[in-house]
């Protein structure tokens, strides 16, 4: 976790290769145990703009690209954003999570085939729920979930 802090909001770009491989072991592991299937989709929840911009973009892209570069049946794709306002969750209740996140996650591309989601941290897991629930509104089939790290 506090890994993920500091390439989130130090710039330590040094950690994505790091923070990468654990989510290769994940994925493979998935495949192998039959959870997911090649190909596969990799969509990392999305993040607000905002803090993209402020970072020089978003780590859990970078992160999952980094993760996926050695298998060419594994493709990342950016097909969820954030619309609206949102406030950063760090502080919010559990309640206040999932109010501050509905109805703001929206589809912006068809990822193709099956997905997997990766998110960063989750803590209460009101960003992949509603995700996942946006997603499949959307006709994808959303495999599972994976995150780097339970807060």
């Amino acid at each position: 976790r506090h890994a993920i802090v500091a390439v989130k909001e130090h710039g330590r770009r040094d950690l994505v290769v790091p923070l990468a491989r654990p989510l290769a072991l994940g994925i493979h592991h998935l495949i192998e145990w039959g959870v997911a299937a090649v190909p596969l989709t990799v969509v990392p929840a999305p993040t607000r703009r905002s803090a993209a911009r402020r970072r020089g973009g978003d780590p859990i892209t970078r992160i999952a690209a980094a993760a996926t570069a050695a298998h060419p049946g594994i493709a990342v794709v950016n097909a969820v954003r954030i619309v609206g306002p949102v406030h950063d969750s760090v502080g919010l209740s559990p309640a206040a999570r999932e109010r501050n996140i509905a109805g703001r996650v929206r589809l912006s591309a068809q990822p193709p085939g099956e997905v997997l989601l990766v998110d960063d941290v989750v803590t209460t897991g009101a960003t992949a729920r509603e995700t996942v629930r946006v997603l499949r509104a959307g006709g994808v089939r959303v495999t599972a979930v994976l995150a780097l790290a339970h807060a």
